[in-house]
């Protein structure tokens, strides 16, 4: 199965053992400082140990007031580097890549958390807690501040001896927003156009690109059309988008449509599906992931048909955490939730995302 074949990222040279890459999920186990904890390198590595090719971890945020949730890791500070090494050598002792997500939530940065009123690209108001918060909008500082603050977090995920980073510029988060047609509402360089809606994703991307080794990679995470109450991104928009990123330098583009086989909702009766219009206006030597609803080996292999040329699972590495073993059964079809708290803790999760998997609707199983 091609699942299986290695894959050398062209600029890098870095090598996948495998087209297999743990999604970055949220999972509330580090510590209220940003401090990585036991059970968030427990829950990690042991996906490293069985054979995922990839392992990025959850969004980590890149300055104080970009914190999105409790028990967030962070890599704000250089404390964090410790933590943050002994991860890296954690992945690394079982032959996995490395990748940590860095973001910073904007709009969705609770001021209970941050201690700051909550900025995005433009001001506007937003339900958080069954209460109206009052978003205000982003000073040119703020978003200089910003940019420095993502190029000195990849700088830390360097030292920590990690692969890459992957920015986060999916799923309504400060990146997104400033993407955003429904949230970037500027009449100055970071908005309008497409290109300006861009600058901010393309000038980190720039800006850590001059400071890293050409080995470090530097991908992005985007979503590639609207969802849930995560609007004003076009599918052309977004491809047109991938393609400036990959010739400006991204080492692959991550997307997550939350359905890996949907066609785009704004071609609905063109059988072509959402993943190949991206591989399709994406240079070839630019890696493709894609996420959602893949389960099974079939699953895979078909994702990677239509164009991605790594899976990246969610769902079923939560609750699988041998996933890549059981799938060289081609006719691998795992169990679905819902699932034990016993089962969850065997498959190493700590009892903060346990808890947190018990929000997710149907998943849990509770006693």
């Amino acid at each position: 199965m091609k699942l299986f074949t290695p894959y050398t990222f062209k600029s890098s040279g870095k090598v996948s053992k495998n087209r297999i890459a743990l999604a970055p999920m949220t999972n509330l186990q580090s510590h209220d400082d940003g401090i990585l904890s036991d059970d968030e390198y427990n829950w990690l590595v042991r996906r490293a140990k069985e054979d995922f090719g990839i392992i990025i971890t959850c969004a980590s945020h890149v300055s104080e007031d970009g914190q999105g949730w409790k028990g967030e890791m962070g890599i704000f500070d250089d404390r964090h580097i410790e933590g943050l090494s002994r991860l890296s050598d954690g992945i690394h002792e079982y032959g996995s890549l490395g990748i940590v997500q860095i973001f910073h939530g904007g709009a969705r940065s609770p001021e209970e958390l941050t201690g700051k009123q909550p900025w995005s690209a433009s001001a506007h108001s937003i339900k958080s807690g069954g209460k109206d918060v009052t978003i205000r909008e982003a000073t040119d500082e703020d978003i200089e501040k910003t940019i420095e603050a993502f190029v000195k977090a990849a700088e830390r995920a360097y030292k920590a001896g990690f692969d890459g980073v992957e920015l986060h510029g999916a799923h309504g988060y400060l990146l997104h927003q400033f993407l955003s047609t429904f949230t970037n509402h500027r009449t100055d360089k970071w908005g309008g156009s497409l290109e300006n809606r861009s600058k901010l994703l393309l000038n980190i991307l720039s800006n850590i690109k001059s400071v890293v080794p050409k080995s470090f990679m530097v991908g992005v995470r985007l979503s590639p059309e609207d969802k849930y109450g995560f609007k004003g991104i076009d599918i052309d928009d977004s491809l047109a988008l991938a393609n400036t990123l990959a010739i400006s330098g991204a080492d692959f583009i991550h997307v997550s449509p939350w359905d890996a086989f949907k066609k785009p909702e704004k071609y609905p009766d063109n059988e072509k599906r959402l993943i190949t219009y991206f591989r399709e206006a994406v240079p070839e030597n630019v890696p493709i992931i894609v996420a959602g609803e893949i389960w099974s080996s079939q699953d895979a292999e078909k994702a990677i048909e239509l164009g991605a040329d790594f899976v990246a699972l969610g769902k079923a590495a939560i609750a699988i955490a041998d996933w890549p073993t059981q799938a060289r059964d081609p006719n691998f079809q795992p169990q679905k939730p819902p699932y034990t708290i016993q089962h969850l803790r065997d498959a190493s999760l700590g009892e903060a995302f346990i808890q947190y998997m018990i929000r997710w609707k149907d998943f849990v199983l509770e006693d």
